[in-house]
């Protein structure tokens, strides 16, 4: 699991440098945001940015690189989470929510998103360090599961390839099952290629030559 002292975090929330100091639901905003970095900052964690969440958020994540994205938002939860995870589908990160929005109707579609953290009213600095190890920990679980998806996948799809590749050959040049393995092995360890890539270069050889 990834060192929490290495972690690189990019925070995306509203910007309120301009916010008045008359209005109370603005003041209380920049508090919570003050909380959040303080709390980053006692975890021992590497905040590298802070951006809103807006159309250019993809290219700005895309330059900096950072290890997990942390979404403070209050009642624009659901607008917050899909910018983050627009500008993410292509190179998944573990995300973190903090809202106060008591609306959780959307929760699932957050998780299933890809959030690995979707925290209510939970914005208090002893709190941030073990929820974002969870999250993390949480986020490297499912990437493995996928990676491990992913390859059983390939795996079947390799095997039924190699049976119709063998098929081919036991029908065209007579050979034996084991024989026709035996020389679909052989190419693909002259070639340096994959069995399976050998196979399906065979097959659409075939098809093109009919």
């Amino acid at each position: 699991m990834t060192s929490p002292h290495s972690l690189r975090l990019v925070v995306i929330a509203p910007d309120l440098s301009g916010a008045d100091d008359a209005d109370e639901a603005a003041v209380a905003l920049v508090e919570r945001s003050r909380q959040l970095r303080i709390g980053l900052l006692e975890g021992g964690f590497n905040l590298i940015a802070t951006l809103p969440a807006d159309t250019f958020l993809r290219e700005r994540l895309a330059q900096l690189q950072p290890d997990m994205i942390i979404v403070d938002a209050e009642s624009d939860a659901r607008d917050s989470l899909e910018h983050v995870v627009m500008a993410t589908r292509d190179e998944r990160r573990p995300i973190v929510l903090f809202t106060n929005d008591n609306d959780t109707t959307h929760v699932k579609d957050a998780v299933a998103a890809g959030v690995s953290a979707y925290i209510v009213a939970g914005l208090s600095p002893d709190r941030i360090r073990p929820i974002l190890d969870v999250a993390m920990a949480r986020f490297e679980h499912e990437q493995s599961l996928r990676h491990e998806l992913a390859s059983v996948k390939t795996e079947l799809k390799d095997r039924k390839v190699i049976d119709r590749a063998k098929g081919l050959l036991m029908q065209r040049q007579g050979l034996s099952e084991q024989a026709a393995y035996e020389k679909l092995r052989k190419a693909a360890m002259d070639k340096g290629l994959r069995l399976g890539d050998v196979a399906q270069r065979m097959l659409d050889v075939a098809d093109l030559l009919g």
